[in-house]
């Protein structure tokens, strides 16, 4: 009970109100009245204010993040005096909190349930922000992170897994919610449930959607069905993401069902060559 206190003090007094503050923080065009000894739970923070020169009795530091749009530091600095801050993460600042935490470092439970309100936060009503998200991070030819981005990345390990769980939404959750390949589906429902995965599908960034379309996990009928979606899907890409990146996108369905285990259905992409004119002399 004594420690519960003396933390909603800290809390109240020092993160909310700023009283006694040795440490002024500036983010963004917010200014923070802090204190270094909870400042120094973060590993940048304690760096910080380790290496930027002095002047008066306050140390001024700052947090440039002008890189790092996705960063919301209003929950991880008051996570930093308490925990009650876990329950002001919401599913609309969830990627902020964790981007935050990522980059603040030593908030392992932050990062935790900020991570999982990312995940449960896919659905179809978010995806086209999510797959706007993901189209922020390369991927090497098998699907995973390059290690310069790795490095770089400010979400850390978790932005292969926001990655890997967006997939997964796209290949299982989205077509089992849509009952894409339930025979006892009502047709017209069914009608309404495919334009539904065409619009989403046709808004994929190209590499994921080619992993999608011949993964085994992206039940939605026969081969001829999932073929002649990827058409679908590749004519109405033609008029949004595809148009203007200089490629042709096109499926083809490989006789006798392809490669044992793998997909008889396989998406490629071609850069376009440039018309050459001659010039007369």
């Amino acid at each position: 009970m004594h420690n519960e206190e003396i933390v909603h003090h800290l809390y109240h007094a020092g993160f909310q109100t700023g009283n006694y503050a040795d440490t002024i923080l500036h983010v963004h065009q917010n200014t923070y009245r802090l204190h270094a000894i909870v400042l120094s739970k973060s590993p940048l923070l304690a760096h910080l204010m380790s290496t930027s020169p002095q002047s008066g009795a306050q140390r001024v530091i700052y947090v440039q993040l002008e890189h790092d749009p996705e960063v919301t530091q209003e929950v991880p600095l008051g996570y930093l005096y308490s925990s009650v801050s876990l329950s002001l993460i919401r599913p609309d600042n969830a990627r902020g909190v964790l981007a935050a935490g990522c980059l603040l470092g030593g908030m392992d439970e932050l990062c935790g349930y900020a991570y999982d309100a990312c995940r449960q936060s896919i659905t179809v009503e978010t995806i086209n922000e999510w797959l706007e998200f993901i189209d922020t991070i390369p991927s090497s030819p098998d699907g995973s992170l390059t290690p310069e981005l790795s490095l770089a990345s400010v979400f850390g390990h978790f932005a292969q897994r926001l990655r890997d769980d967006v997939f997964h939404f796209l290949v299982v959750t989205l077509p089992n919610a849509l009952e894409i390949n339930s025979s006892e589906s009502d047709p017209s429902q069914g009608h309404t449930s495919r334009d539904t995965l065409l619009r989403v599908f046709s808004l994929v960034p190209f590499d994921m959607f080619k992993l999608a379309i011949e993964s085994r996990a992206f039940e939605i009928g026969s081969d001829q069905t999932r073929f002649k979606f990827a058409k679908d899907v590749i004519e109405m890409r033609k008029k949004g993401i595809a148009r203007g990146h200089g490629a042709e996108e096109t499926v083809v369905l490989a006789f006798g069902g392809g490669h044992p285990g793998g997909s008889a259905v396989h998406v490629t992409r071609k850069i376009r060559k440039r018309p050459l004119w001659k010039v007369n002399s």
